[in-house]
């Protein structure tokens, strides 16, 4: 894999070095910050790859951070935290996190799971040789433009968001199980965990529903999702 750009966000120094050793040994480029304040003067100013990111920072906090990038970048994000409660791992997802990995972690999970997150984002800026307009009903979706309007309206994605769309739109007719989606779109192993992809869906559904009110987006109880018959 080329050299990525990553910018590490956590306020406990050891960790820090810890994490930006693992992803340096792993070939990539590493940028440390230590607040969440710092951090976001870094993404302001650079492009990165990826983001890891602790939640308890000084300054803005962990989801503080998550929410004012996602309003201006695409990128994916792992949250690395010691608060693993199901409630707070939906709520980062919900605001714009890709992947979460609990504390204490293992180095390998950490390096393995911050490659699976560059592999698919590289391929989402750089487009593929698949279909590059995909449509179904009033819903478009352009992989050369990164673009998708339902409804006439443009609706603004995170790559993983619009990758979960392309994916589903790309075969309309087919249920693809949470498991399926996991390890396509995100590219790495399912661990069983149906909370990353059921919130990467909602926040899917809730962003095309406010551009058009339509439902696109079906559930099929006990399998998984495809899409809506066509309007």
């Amino acid at each position: 894999m080329e050299t990525c750009h990553i910018l590490v966000v956590e306020d406990d120094a050891d960790i820090n070095r810890l994490l930006c050793r693992i992803l340096t040994d792993g070939g990539h480029d590493c940028r440390a910050a230590f607040s969440g304040s710092e951090a976001m003067l870094w993404a302001e100013r650079y492009d990165y790859d990826l983001v890891l990111l602790d939640l308890m920072l000084p300054g803005l906090t962990g989801e503080e951070f998550i929410a004012k990038l996602r309003q201006r970048k695409t990128m994916p994000i792992i949250v690395l935290s010691a608060k693993t409660g199901v409630e707070d791992r939906v709520n980062v997802l919900r605001l714009g996190a890709d992947d979460f990995i609990p504390k204490p972690f293992d180095n390998a999970e950490v390096l393995a799971r911050s490659e699976a997150q560059l592999r698919r984002y590289k391929q989402f800026s750089s487009g593929t040789g698949e279909k590059q307009v995909l449509q179904c009903g009033d819903l478009v979706l352009s992989r050369e433009e990164v673009t998708v309007t339902a409804g006439g309206k443009e609706v603004s994605l995170t790559a993983r968001e619009f990758e979960i769309l392309a994916l589903l739109m790309s075969q309309p007719r087919k249920v693809f199980t949470r498991e399926e989606l996991y390890e396509r779109v995100w590219g790495g192993e399912y661990y069983g965990d149906d909370n990353t992809v059921n919130v990467h869906i909602s926040n899917l559904r809730a962003k095309l529903a406010k551009a058009s009110g339509g439902e696109y987006i079906k559930t099929v109880w006990g399998i998984g999702f495809k899409m809506a018959s066509e309007k």
